[in-house]
């Protein structure tokens, strides 16, 4: 079967409605999710098809309906949640940080929790400070969750159809600023792209750029800068963060001698940081320079658009940060 071009999310709408044909213990909730599709339009079509048992228009009730979640994954259903914003999963941390993530430890196994939470991501739409974080680095720090990040519509049906049937609660992250972007996508039913498994997004063999979600779109485009002033990069997609591929970073790394690693969510103690230690601390012997990081900045995130822009990784700040290494 051919692949078809559709948007980021026509991709996650198509994911999703494939599992809940497949598997009617699959139901989608969160707020405006029904007849309106979603304030992003991921859920668009489901309701038609699927009725308001199955697509729940839930209240402006964050811990309320993530709650309902955990103890119907728990009780033999198959959840999916929409948080229309990712800040506003702060308002369940104890649903998903001491429930979620530790239920099937604390009952010794007896007991699974197979929640997905889809949650936006990422400034650039002048939404300001409680609805443009990237928080992917507090729920990549609990045992017990998944942590998801696609890039690209592909990855975000593999990786979603992969996450729904995953029998422990996944954190699925989607940056707004990429619903609209287009790609091929394979039209098959059983499409997955497993959790852990890296992507080599562009080869290259003088420098390794790790980046994630929209980030993997500023480094392909730094990356063609870079080779027109000689330096071919290597662009890898971790696609996940938990369970994360280890062993293609550091193969990549010990190939180039260099690495940076880029990633919105804000660079002090982020994603970003962990990364660069693993590559650090597991290829040192081959590193011919320290491994860089860019992230966010460490401030609230403005409304005003030029001074937004300021305060996350940009293409121009991915090829400043390689060009001034080697200099």
């Amino acid at each position: 079967m051919p692949d078809r071009e559709m948007l980021f999310r026509e991709a996650i709408s198509l994911a999703t409605a494939e599992e809940m044909r497949r598997d009617d213990t699959i139901f989608v909730m969160g707020e405006d999710v029904g007849a309106s599709g979603g304030i992003f339009k991921c859920c668009e079509g489901l309701f038609e098809e699927f009725g308001s048992q199955r697509v729940i228009d839930t209240p402006i009730a964050e811990a309320g309906y993530i709650g309902l979640g955990v103890g119907a994954a728990m009780t033999g259903m198959r959840p999916l949640a929409e948080l229309m914003f990712g800040d506003f999963s702060l308002l369940t941390m104890d649903q998903i940080v001491n429930q979620a993530a530790k239920i099937r430890y604390m009952s010794g196994g007896q007991c699974k929790v197979p929640l997905t939470i889809r949650l936006s991501m990422g400034a650039g739409r002048s939404s300001a400070a409680q609805h443009s974080q990237s928080l992917h680095a507090l729920f990549a720090h609990i045992p017990g969750l998944k942590v998801a990040l696609p890039s690209t519509p592909r990855d975000a049906k593999g990786l979603l159809k992969t996450a729904i049937r995953d029998d422990n609660p996944v954190l699925f992250f989607e940056d707004k600023m990429m619903y609209n972007d287009s790609g091929a996508v394979p039209e098959e039913d059983d499409f997955l792209i497993p959790f852990g498994e890296a992507e080599i997004k562009r080869p290259g063999d003088d420098l390794t750029i790790v980046a994630t979600s929209s980030m993997v779109i500023a480094a392909l485009e730094a990356a063609e800068q870079l080779a027109a002033q000689g330096l071919e990069a290597e662009v890898i997609d971790p696609r996940t963060l938990v369970p994360l591929d280890k062993e293609t970073l550091l193969a990549s790394v010990r190939k180039t001698g260099y690495a940076l690693v880029v990633d919105e969510g804000v660079e002090r103690y982020g994603a970003s940081a962990e990364l660069a230690a693993i590559l650090n601390a597991e290829a040192f012997d081959y590193l011919d320079a320290p491994v860089l990081r860019i992230g966010a900045a460490a401030v609230p995130i403005p409304f005003s658009p030029p001074l937004e822009l300021r305060t996350i990784p940009n293409v121009e700040q991915i090829v400043e940060t390689v060009l001034s290494q080697r200099r």
